[in-house]
């Protein structure tokens, strides 16, 4: 096709928008491969382990009874009250089933929460460092992501302080991500708390509770929610979670919500004009997974930890990287300081932590993900949602490619 004389004209919410990193990197990895380079691929926040039987087993069930038609825009009432048992396991919260919204995948789901809330100019906070997607998704409804920057003192934690500075009369959302990607870090009840301190002051703010990774945690059981924490803020907390991460079920697109009544109508309403509804066969799965045994979190959480630990000891000796111990997740999140400005055998400079990380793909076949893309310079962030072979073999090309720098 001749592009010169397309007629295409992208609208203008395509220009405030860009790419993926994480899916850009792994689509130059995928080129890297295909040219026969070996790549050590450390960038994919994806579970390298299979989805258990008795899922797949529901999945076949449903095919087999014939469920593969049209389910109601917010799921099937055997999901939704298996979300409803899975919120009540974990948060002690009973939600009603007003209260709950089923999209493909925790994605979408936020994506609809901000089209159904955000006008041209509203605010929406979005602590630093940032899973990749939230400013953009902020972007392209129009609204204006407020970068708040956080520090290793706080454990790159959003403060009482510096959320208070943060809000304006413009501020519509705060997004809070426990445990976060990049960094892994998780909000204990009193940091929590005290976020509910400010958030009382400002009662026109709510807040997105992205809660994917809860289960995934390092601190002896799931990660808290705001909205368990201060339950009189429930109404204005919106808990996004999925079975992707979990239970490794990336590929199945199913993620779910739970808030207030009105707010689940309007990404409902929304979701009726755009997939109408979820996979229905991927419904009938994630309500195996919510409902059934819990098994495999308690089985793949102890191996997470062991690649965690692998990593953090073996990138820790490395002169010139620092890794943030991750309290949840599959993250590690590293400060490269130590490397900015250092030279090449060919004699080009480090000048960020782009080139850092194009350095590591080109001299050590490691790919990792630059931390700018993530608000946060100069770090890159490493998955270990893979195995400790490979984890061990890229750290110990990152040693080698780091010994041989000037």
């Amino acid at each position: 096709m001749d592009t010169a004389s397309s007629s295409f004209r992208a609208a203008e919410r395509i220009g405030r928008i860009k790419p993926s990193p994480s899916t850009a990197a792994a689509a130059r990895v995928r080129e890297l491969k295909a040219e026969g380079r070996r790549i050590l691929d450390l960038t994919v926040g994806e579970p390298d382990f299979d989805t258990p039987d008795h899922i797949k087993r529901a999945a076949i069930a449903a095919i087999e009874a014939g469920e593969t038609k049209y389910t109601p825009v917010n799921g099937t009432p055997l999901l939704r009250e298996a979300i409803r048992g899975s919120l009540l396991r974990t948060h002690g919260i009973e939600y009603s089933d007003a209260e709950i919204t089923v999209g493909g995948g925790g994605k979408q789901v936020i994506f609809l929460a901000l089209m159904a809330t955000v006008d041209a100019g509203d605010e929406v906070l979005v602590p630093a460092p940032y899973w990749v997607s939230y400013p953009d998704m902020v972007r392209a409804n129009e609204g204006t992501p407020v970068i708040v920057p956080t520090s290793v003192e706080t454990g790159y934690k959003l403060t009482p302080a510096t959320l208070e500075a943060a809000i304006t009369e413009r501020t519509s959302w705060v997004i809070l991500n426990s445990p976060g990607n990049p960094s892994g870090a998780v909000y204990t009840a009193e940091e929590l708390g005290a976020l509910a301190e400010v958030l009382r002051r400002h009662p026109r703010v709510s807040v997105l509770s992205d809660e994917i990774y809860s289960e995934i945690s390092y601190t002896g059981s799931a990660a808290l929610s705001l909205a368990a924490v201060a339950p009189d803020l429930r109404h204005r907390v919106l808990v996004v979670s999925g079975v992707s991460k979990s239970y490794a079920m990336t590929g199945w697109r199913l993620g779910y919500a739970a808030g207030d009544p009105a707010l689940v109508r309007a990404i409902n309403t929304l979701q009726s004009q755009t997939s109408s509804c979820p996979s229905s066969i991927s419904q009938a799965a994630a309500a195996a997974a919510l409902s059934g045994p819990q098994d495999f979190i308690a089985e793949t959480v102890p191996v997470y930890a062991e690649r965690r630990d692998a990593a953090v000891a073996g990138i820790s000796a490395i002169e010139g990287l620092d890794p943030l111990v991750p309290d949840g997740a599959f993250y590690l999140y590293v400060d490269c300081a130590g490397l900015i400005g250092r030279r090449t055998e060919e004699g080009d400079t480090l000048a960020d932590d782009q080139d850092v990380t194009l350095y590591l793909l080109d001299r050590a076949g490691v790919a990792v993900i630059q931390g700018s893309a993530y608000g946060q310079s100069p770090f890159f962030r490493i998955s270990f949602a893979t195995d400790l072979e490979t984890i061990r073999a890229a750290i110990d090309a990152i040693a080698d490619a780091v010994g041989a720098l000037r």
